[in-house]
């Protein structure tokens, strides 16, 4: 039987292309494939196997003092999910492009938001009500196909984009209000909350676990719509049979979670369409579709 283990864990690393070296070495000991990404800051990494090499692999990780307490997230799928095996060292485990600005310690991100469980998130919904605002710590496109009711979705293409939105006045009216960050698994809110605090935002939190842990505690009889985008072959999950489809088809304009790139290679935009419009036309544009066609019979 095979899985996939999402983690992360904010913790000082000495010498990243040492650890680079031990991590690649373990995993293909174990033959899993994924992405690990090594900083300064710590580690984060999506990998998939077997189940038994894969708790083999979470024993073995463990044995490094700074990464002890390191909490792995099961979740469906296989090594085939993945094309390959990559361990990289990168400035920054997620790419904000301030690695000076993110401090860490053993405890993690310093001056990062409170963390809520699933529970403490509607505790605080009850408590303040209209005074909490769910922001994303996603790229815009994640949020197409699903997102927290009613939240705020800062207009990013890629995560380096939140430091211009967030330089910006555009949230100026929420920063007295109790802001509530949200992400995949965790890992982008552990650094955007604490930026957040740095530009003037007074009462940050982050959902501790991100969406994968709100879905497991409460899939979609909470606040939560729609299926989450992840990065790998699945491209999307939902929760259970009740999710809703919130995304937008460019053609049909219907309902779907369905991602695909445009077959137009120079273009690769990725972009909502159904299956069924896919299966029709599989470019984002009719510019495209005649520009692939010219290409395709050159």
């Amino acid at each position: 039987m095979e899985k996939i283990l999402l983690f992360y864990k904010f913790t000082p690393i000495k010498d990243p292309d040492v650890l680079k070296l031990w991590q690649r070495t373990l995993c293909e000991k174990l033959n899993l494939k994924g992405r690990i990404i090594i900083s300064k800051h710590g580690i984060n990494g999506t990998v998939g196997g077997d189940i038994e090499d894969l708790k083999r692999y979470i024993k073995e990780t463990k044995q490094f003092s700074g990464f002890k307490g390191t909490e792995f997230k099961w979740s469906d799928g296989t090594r085939e999910n993945f094309p390959k095996l990559q361990v990289k060292v990168r400035p920054e485990l997620v790419s904000f492009g301030v690695p000076d600005e993110v401090k860490v310690n053993q405890k993690g991100v310093i001056g990062a938001g409170k963390h809520l469980k699933p529970a403490e998130l509607h505790n605080l919904l009850k408590e303040k009500g209209d005074d909490v605002v769910f922001f994303d710590g996603r790229n815009a496109y994640e949020a197409q196909i699903g997102k927290f009711k009613d939240a705020v979705i800062p207009d990013t293409r890629t995560t380096k984009d939140f430091i211009s939105e967030l330089d910006s006045d555009k949230y100026d009216d929420i920063k007295d209000k109790a802001v509530v960050t949200y992400c995949t698994g965790g890992i982008r809110c552990e650094i955007l909350s604490s930026l957040m605090k740095k530009r003037g935002f007074k009462d940050v939190y982050q959902l501790d676990g991100g969406i994968v842990k709100y879905g497991e505690a409460f899939a979609d009889e909470g606040f939560w719509e729609g299926s989450l985008y992840v990065f790998d072959d699945r491209m999307n999950l939902e929760f259970s049979d009740k999710a809703k489809k919130i995304g937008i088809c460019i053609r049909c304009k219907g309902n779907t979670s369905n991602f695909e790139n445009c077959a137009y290679k120079p273009c690769n935009n990725l972009v909502l369409m159904c299956e069924k419009c896919h299966q029709a036309i599989d470019t984002c544009s009719k510019i495209c579709a005649n520009k692939n066609n010219t290409l395709v019979t050159a």
